[in-house]
């Protein structure tokens, strides 16, 4: 007698192979069996009706840091097929940090001060499970984070004290369950830190541990950006995840394949690999030196001009009779979404084997980009039933098999005999994002039940459980 029994599913396992038809059988939070279970008998039993049965989607790339102790229920996840978060991303982390005055940008994206409450690594993980979120939670430690803990200004270089007082947080965090170090060099608060900071953070990492990053340059510089996290990564032998891969700037469009190439290339020699998210805009705070008349921004709020959210930067600054930056300078702090990437591109980078899917998502922003509600069902019904990118079970792959083991997740990411139980039902013929631009908060269609370490959790149109885990880095069980 099974805990779960879920009959006449197409099994997407997980592993880039075309789907077959069988039976999956759950106990104590594990899948027990898979295959023909013909006289099975079980406490529950789903008959999926030849609906696609996948691994849960691991959304390598969020900030849910501290949405997963706010708002446990994680909707915006779950509701997508998600069952695994990585938290701590572009160099932003809820720990372990101590404000001392204003949370610098761009961690205030992730919460105000007093949210910030994790001195240490282990009192965040504690936090997390005590919260008890329905999704699964990793998490890196970002480069910034550290920074603003041990230096009184983040525009200049860390000095040699600074840098032995961060590799020794670091260090106790990785020993205390983090998954690896993150960075966001683009933005204001590291973009002084030399290359040789991030190099001796990089060698606290664990051989094969992980450097996930932000590149210091998306834009025109960005293969000078690819090979500076490479080679941070080289000397301790650990494996870079470049985040939200892109090629920024109208001057940049047309430039994936090249970009691509390099990202090839260092696969020779190192592990490397990427995260995209399936939309040609990208957002984040209201950055200055991305105000631009070359394509549309987006502000999503804004604290000083609060009624300005949900309009475009050009049509506020017309109606206030000022310059595009003059306009910009008065809504800061903001957020914004930039429309500055090429479709091609994206399908490009998308496409490519090398490629995780990532959402990005903002889940404080009061107009959040879709992707935090719709990245995943997007790859699956715009990109590959609508689109055919690729095949379905490419797409399953970049989300499941793919990131459990480009990201350490242990027994997670494949429908296999003795691995977790995160699990998602989707109808392939209905699956699709639904949120917009204008109206983002919408939850997707064609997700009909969603298990996370075995518990039923998403029922297809609400929360029913929360069972998710703190996730440790381990290595996947050797068959």
């Amino acid at each position: 007698m099974h805990d779960f029994l879920i009959r006449n599913a197409l099994i997407f396992d997980g592993s880039d192979q075309p789907a077959l038809r069988g039976d999956v059988a759950i106990d104590a939070g594990r899948i027990t069996a898979v295959g023909a279970l013909g006289t099975a008998a079980a406490a529950n039993v789903i008959d999926a009706q030849g609906l696609a049965l996948a691994p849960g989607f691991i959304d390598v790339h969020t900030h849910d840091d501290l949405e997963v102790i706010r708002n446990p229920d994680m909707l915006s996840k779950l509701s997508q097929g998600v069952t695994t978060v990585v938290v701590g991303n572009c160099g932003i982390s809820a720990s372990p940090v101590q404000i001392r005055d204003q949370v610098p940008d761009p961690m205030n994206l992730l919460g105000d001060a007093e949210d910030f409450r994790y001195a240490d690594f282990a009192s965040y993980r504690n936090a997390v499970e005590h919260a008890g979120p329905a999704v699964n939670v990793a998490a890196l430690v970002g480069h910034t984070a550290l920074r603003q803990n041990h230096m009184d200004r983040l525009d200049r270089a860390a000095t040699d004290d600074e840098i032995s007082a961060m590799r020794a947080q670091l260090r106790d965090s990785l020993a205390q369950g983090a998954l690896g170090l993150s960075s966001g060099l683009a933005y204001a608060s590291a973009y002084s830190a030399p290359s040789s900071e991030v190099d001796a953070l990089a060698k606290e990492l664990p051989r094969n541990g992980l450097y996930a990053t932000h590149l210091r340059d998306e834009f025109g510089g960005i293969l000078d950006a690819m090979e500076e996290a490479f080679h941070a990564a080289r000397a301790p032998q650990a494996a870079v995840r470049v985040s939200h891969l892109k090629c920024a700037g109208v001057d940049n469009w047309g430039r994936s394949g090249e970009v691509l190439d390099c990202l090839h290339a260092a696969s020779a020699s190192q592990d490397v690999a990427c995260d995209c998210y399936p939309y040609a805009a990208s957002a984040s705070t209201l950055d200055l030196k991305q105000v631009t008349e070359a394509y549309d921004i987006l502000i999503t709020w804004s604290e000083p001009e609060p009624d300005q959210g949900g309009r475009l930067l050009a049509d506020i600054a017309a109606d206030w009779k000022v310059p595009l930056m003059d306009a910009a300078i008065r809504l800061q702090p903001a957020g914004a979404v930039y429309h500055g990437m090429d479709e091609a591109d994206v399908r490009r980078i998308l496409s490519h084997p090398l490629t995780m899917i990532g959402s990005d998502g903002l889940p404080r922003d009061p107009r959040p980009h879709p992707r935090l509600w719709g990245t995943f069902p997007r790859v699956l019904g715009h990109y590959a039933r609508d689109q055919q990118l690729f095949p379905l079970h490419t797409a399953v792959h970049k989300m499941t098999g793919l990131p459990a083991s480009r990201f350490a997740m242990g027994a997670r990411g494949f429908i296999r005999a003795g691995w977790c139980a995160d699990l998602v039902l989707f109808d392939p013929a209905r699956v699709r994002d639904t949120a917009s631009f204008h109206d983002p908060i919408r939850a997707a269609e064609g997700i009909n039940a969603v298990w996370v370490n075995g518990c039923m959790s998403y029922d297809g149109s609400r929360v029913v459980a929360r069972a998710g885990r703190f996730v440790r880095p381990e290595p996947a069980p050797t068959a």
